[in-house]
């Protein structure tokens, strides 16, 4: 807002105040940004300073400002009583002083109204005040002047009131707590510490005023050398104190260090890149680069390039001026972005030029060489002279261009699009080397090691070497189209084996984190198969005891195998050390305790194998190993029942001891047999039913199921069984003596016709599912018919 005031000088004169900080403790970045906008001060660059004042409320602060600087913050009325006036921190601009002078007001301390929080709000923005003036306190590491004003002074000299108060900021200095490069330093390296009295404006305010007006002469040219402002390193330009005194603030609110090199960085690489975007818009709409472009469009324009360049010096200018007061790397860094950006939006232009200019020399070249040969000249000599004359001519438009910033330019872009081409392209081509690797090795190594063969690393070592060599080959062949140096060939090759045998690495660990179940598969296959992959029946003569061993050895060597990678065809004990401690078993034997002294698989390392290659430790072979033998147990178990099963179903016949005995015990009752041939002709009589039964049922399987549960399926089948065979021969003997036919002589009835009946009934009976004893007879009868 502008606020009429009077002051020394006569005549009317405004400042510009903005409330800045709220009685909330929010900045408005609003109102800081018409304040700097409304007073001037974006353009000051490094000409201006910052004056802040602190102290109790009530003290007069702005009462001495308003008087000191001729602004118009508002004052104390003393008629209503002593109470809070300024609120939360007052900016302004100071009337009539040179350099531009920033004057802010800050909230008095110890105020009632605040209550518990008043030391909050005052160590904030006390703070604040410090960190972004020049005069009150330092702006960290400039050197800052602070000064002491006491009013309404007494009777006690001026000097000893100073020697008094420095002494009190000495002590204050001393017990404050300093980083520890700065724990030695002295006051008198930050801070110029000045006093100065003023009378009571009260009671003098005629000399109150005259002492003023002699204090404001010294606020005059402030930030000259030797000027009360001081030392002013590292101040920010005036177009980013606003941004700069925003950061502080929050910074401040959020109780964050407050780091003001960094914070010098940030302002200094938001307001380039504010100045940058700017004059880049400004020449994107610049009427006289629209001009040129639109002329480049239709034609080719004479002296295109000195008047690019004009215009893109004209705005690089402007923006050297605007942030010449800024970090030095940073407004680099953004000039180039600026200039750069420029040359990109150009760059169409530019390239339609070249168009037009080839197109122009190319013409000529073309009727040049048209006349040449019909004023006689022989075509080589007329050929040559045009095309120098064209390339000369070519070359004259592009130094009457003036093209050698815009060249440069290009020429980084290209290079840079080149370079970003070439990676993506490597990168490519590497990918796919990977891949064809990934393709190549993965699977291959995968199966071999799944058969667990010794050669089995061997077999991977040649398939890794082939693999590998081939696929560096053919990417060494690729890579030479890209003209690389020899140092990056060799790391990107060295790079590509060392993916091929991080394949092979992970592809064994990741079979090895499944030996368990490998070992047990191939446990089960060589148990369960013979050499040829036939399927073992057990039938009583296989040795269990010798394929179990041979089924665990299997299992052991693909342990073996898995547990280290042997890329570097280095010699190990891993195989002797399982076979020994696992499957020989028991205690140490002759050979164990030649090889190895102690318990080869009490460790966690094997000998001769670095811990990266080892996949399974010897502790871990040994539990993996009980685990196999635990979980395996049962297959064996099952296979020697299976055997014992065969043989009790085959062994019919009783020992030949029992033979003996009963031949020796039952030599009467064959004699009496042979007395008496009717007992011989029953006993053949029972035996050739019998086996007729034994033909019918399957006797064997019925017994496989149990004794009792074959006894009964037997004895619940045998009378039906006996009335069929009866019947059977009864009508086998009616039809003999009916028939009409001349009698013929007929083999004697032999079991294998009641085996060929029984075969056919069981038939009969699978088709039917019910069958009856009427049945049964009708179909031996019409057998024995067919017999007949």
């Amino acid at each position: 807002m502008e606020v009429p005031i009077s002051g020394g000088g006569g005549g009317e004169r405004f400042c510009h105040a903005a409330q800045v900080v709220g009685a909330d403790g929010e900045m408005d970045g609003e109102a800081m940004a018409r304040f700097a906008a409304g007073a001037g001060l974006l353009g000051r660059g490094l000409s201006y300073a910052v004056v802040s004042i602190v102290g109790p409320q009530g003290s007069g602060k702005s009462t001495l400002l308003n008087q000191l600087f001729g602004t118009s913050f508002t004052e104390m009325d003393a008629l209503k009583g002593r109470s809070q006036t300024t609120k939360g921190i007052w900016i302004a601009k100071a009337v009539g002083i040179e350099p531009f002078t920033v004057v802010m007001d800050l909230e008095g301390t110890d105020g009632r109204e605040r209550g518990e929080d008043d030391t909050a709000f005052e160590k904030q923005s006390a703070l604040f005040a410090l960190a972004v003036s020049d005069i009150v306190m330092i702006n960290f590491p400039r050197k800052t002047t602070l000064l002491l004003v006491i009013r309404d002074k007494t009777k006690t000299p001026l000097e000893y009131l100073t020697q008094a108060l420095k002494e009190d900021i000495q002590k204050i200095w001393n017990a404050v707590r300093k980083p520890e490069v700065y724990k030695e330093a002295a006051l008198s390296e930050f801070f110029n510490v000045e006093v100065t009295a003023l009378s009571s404006y009260e009671e003098k305010e005629n000399l109150f005023k005259e002492q003023v007006g002699q204090l404001r002469q010294r606020f005059i040219h402030s930030i000259a050398p030797g000027g009360l402002a001081a030392d002013r390193r590292g101040v920010i330009p005036a177009s980013g104190f606003c941004l700069s005194a925003l950061q502080i603030w929050k910074v401040i609110r959020e109780n964050k260090d407050l780091n003001l090199p960094a914070h010098k960085i940030m302002v200094a690489t938001v307001r380039c890149e504010e100045i940058a975007d700017e004059k880049l818009k400004s020449f994107i709409s610049d009427k006289g680069w629209l001009e040129l472009e639109t002329a480049a469009n239709s034609g080719l324009v004479p002296g295109f390039g000195k008047k690019l360049n004009a215009i893109l010096d004209f705005y690089l200018s402007e923006y050297d001026t605007e942030a010449m007061y800024f970090d030095e790397d940073v407004r680099t860094a953004k000039r180039q972005q600026l200039e750069s950006e420029i040359l990109k939006h150009t760059y169409d232009a530019f390239k339609k030029m070249l168009e037009h200019l080839h197109h122009v020399v190319l013409n000529k070249f073309k009727s040049d060489l048209e006349q040449s040969l019909r004023s006689g000249e022989g075509f080589a000599a007329s050929a040559r002279y045009c095309v120098q004359s064209s390339m000369a001519e070519f070359d004259a438009g592009l130094r009457e261009w003036d093209t050698t910033k815009v060249r440069s330019k290009l020429e980084q872009h290209i290079e840079a699009h080149a370079t970003s081409v070439r990676g993506t392209k490597l990168a490519e081509l590497k990918a796919n080397y990977e891949k064809k690797l990934l393709d190549t090795l993965a699977g291959p190594v995968q199966s071999i090691l799944e058969t667990g063969e010794k050669d089995s690393w061997a077999c991977i070592r040649r398939l890794y070497r082939h693999a590998t060599e081939s696929a560096i080959l053919a990417f060494s062949a690729s890579l030479s189209e890209f003209e690389l140096d020899q140092t990056t060939i060799r790391k990107m090759v060295m790079e590509l084996r060392e993916h091929a045998r991080s394949i092979v690495e992970e592809k064994a660990r990741e079979e090895a984190g499944n030996v368990l179940m490998r070992m047990k598969e191939r446990f089960s296959t060589v148990l369960s198969r013979d050499k040829d992959s036939v399927p073992r029946t057990w039938k009583g003569n296989e040795d269990i005891r010798a394929i179990t061993r041979e089924a665990r050895l299997a299992a052991l060597r693909l342990m073996s195998v898995m547990a280290a990678v042997r890329l570097d065809d280095k010699p190990d004990k891993i195989d002797r050390a399982l076979t020994t401690a696992l499957l020989d078993g028991g205690p140490l034997s002759q050979k164990r305790s030649i090889e190895f002294t102690s318990d080869p698989l009490a460790s966690s390392t094997w000998e001769e194998v670095s811990e990266k290659n080892t996949l399974i430790t010897p502790v871990q072979c040994k539990s993996i190993w009980r685990q196999f033998n635990a979980e395996t147990e049962y297959a064996v178990a099952q296979a020697i029942s299976m055997q014992e099963a065969h043989r009790r179903s085959n062994n019919w016949l009783p020992p030949a001891w029992t033979v003996l005995l009963l031949a020796i015990l039952g030599y009467n009752e064959f004699i009496f047999l042979l007395r008496n041939p009717l007992y011989l002709l029953g006993l053949f009589v029972a035996f050739v039913v019998s086996y007729a039964a034994w033909l019918q049922y399957d006797i064997t399987a019925y017994f496989r199921h149990g004794t009792l549960s074959g006894l009964l399926t037997i004895t619940s089948g045998f009378l039906p069984t006996i009335m069929d065979i009866i019947t059977a021969v009864i009508n086998m003997s009616h039809n003999q003596k009916s028939s009409s036919h001349p009698p013929r002589h007929r083999p004697p009835l032999h079991p294998q016709s009641f085996r060929n009946q029984a075969q056919q009934q069981s038939q009969a009976q699978v088709q039917y599912q019910a069958p009856s004893s009427l049945s049964s007879s009708s179909s031996v009868g019409s057998n024995s018919d067919d017999e007949s």
